[in-house]
């Protein structure tokens, strides 16, 4: 999409609709976004920049754009990864619609659960090759993800691998508040995976924001045992121990530009290396201790950044704060857009971390994510933290009873 066009001139792109002397008939396009955005169930300006636009709303637009011109086959890849549960469920209306009118529908995607919601016939690729086809109503979950991963899973395989029992807090915060949370208070102890969730809006991302520096905040932050100081910024945090893999990867986590390898080394050049020249040997190394510990897919380290699948790019965010002296980690949606079978070695690397000793706060809506990794949950509901808890015996539903106490859905 271009960013510095409205939601309609992207819509338009390349089809504009014109009037007399080939001027641009604007009221006609808008009206025309105005009415699948209606059909859709979505509510936004056909008049706004793109740039301004959340991650989920683009999203949408694209695909707004797809049933604009009454296409009779649209290919979706990855179409929910940004999108909230409610948005999902409209989306899935709008397929079942069109079906009804005759489009059909290529819905390419590793969530597993929506596929067997939304799709009737499927076919699995494992490394560029076709390894299974057939109809949805003949196969389980489970036998989709041996297929995908090429092996039978084990029993435990989503299991928490690790138990925190240690005592020493890495972090405390105590009434943190600023955008879109308030009175904020919990601790995190050394070698324990918390993970904080909520429904859209509730204020998970801006308080992963705050604990890095990324937005302001009044209350206290201590790590290790040291006050940080009121307005530190995003260098303080680093030398605290704070680490973040950032929400959206492709605008915050990877330098597009550059290389694997030198992404991958990007955080030695923010923490440690104070040298005038830049050793290539050192860098090699760096990138192939770091390929195998997260088990990246990668050929070359000079090949682009983009040449790797999003879960290999995913690898690569995490892998570049690695091994630095770490106290704390911050993931926010760590697995968004990553395949089943990277979310399992993203999974495996972060116990790893935490049994090294390192505190780990994970921010994420997906509720299968959270009951699989951690060892305590806490539930936001409009910018407060309502409850934390063990990881015992927690259904998805005693979750989402937590984050819509106002008798609100997502």
């Amino acid at each position: 999409m271009c960013n510095d066009l409205r939601v309609f001139e992207n819509m338009f792109l390349g089809d504009e609709i014109t009037k007399r002397f080939g001027m641009l008939n604007r009221k006609e396009m808008i009206d025309r976004c105005n009415k699948v955005f209606r059909r859709m169930k979505v509510n936004i300006d056909p008049c706004a920049l793109v740039a301004d636009l959340q991650a989920a709303e683009r999203q949408l637009v694209e695909i707004g754009k797809a049933l604009l011109f009454k296409c009779e086959l649209v290919i979706m890849d990855e179409p929910s990864t940004a999108l909230s549960t409610r948005e999902i469920e409209n989306l899935f209306s709008i397929m079942r619609q069109f079906r009804d009118e005759g489009v059909s529908f290529i819905y390419i995607s590793h969530k597993i659960p929506e596929l067997f919601e939304i799709c009737e016939t499927y076919y699995v690729l494992r490394d560029g090759k076709l390894v299974a086809r057939g109809s949805f109503s003949d196969i389980d979950e489970n036998g989709i993800t041996e297929y995908m991963i090429g092996r039978q899973l084990a029993d435990d395989e989503f299991s928490r691998h690790v138990s925190s029992s240690r005592e020493r807090v890495a972090l405390s915060v105590r009434n943190l508040s600023g955008k879109d949370f308030k009175n904020i208070t919990f601790d995190l102890h050394e070698g324990e995976i918390l993970a904080i969730t909520g429904l859209h809006g509730s204020g998970r991302d801006s308080i992963a924001a705050a604990l890095y520096g990324v937005i302001p905040y009044k209350g206290e932050i201590i790590i290790g045992g040291r006050p940080v100081k009121p307005g530190m910024n995003i260098r303080g945090f680093l030398n605290h121990g704070v680490i973040m893999v950032p929400r959206m990867r492709k605008e915050r986590g990877i330098h597009k530009d550059l290389s694997i390898r030198d992404n991958i080394s990007m955080g030695y050049f923010n923490t440690k290396f104070r040298r005038l020249l830049i050793n290539n040997k050192a860098e090699n190394e760096r990138f192939f201790r770091q390929k195998k510990a997260l088990a990246i897919k990668a050929e070359q380290p000079g090949n682009p950044i983009t040449s790797l699948s999003g879960g290999n790019q995913q690898k690569v965010v995490l892998s570049k704060w690695i091994g630095y002296g770490a106290k704390v980690l911050l993931c926010n949606e760590p697995t968004l857009g990553v395949d089943v079978v990277s979310r399992r070695e993203i999974y495996r690397f972060l116990y790893d971390l935490a049994r090294q000793g390192t505190g780990i706060i994970v921010c994420s809506a997906d509720i299968e994510e959270i009951l699989a990794i951690s060892h305590r949950i806490g539930v936001m509901n409009h910018g407060e933290l309502v409850d934390i808890f063990p990881n015992e015996n927690i259904t998805k539903t005693d979750i989402l009873s937590r984050s819509c106490l106002r008798n609100e859905t997502e």
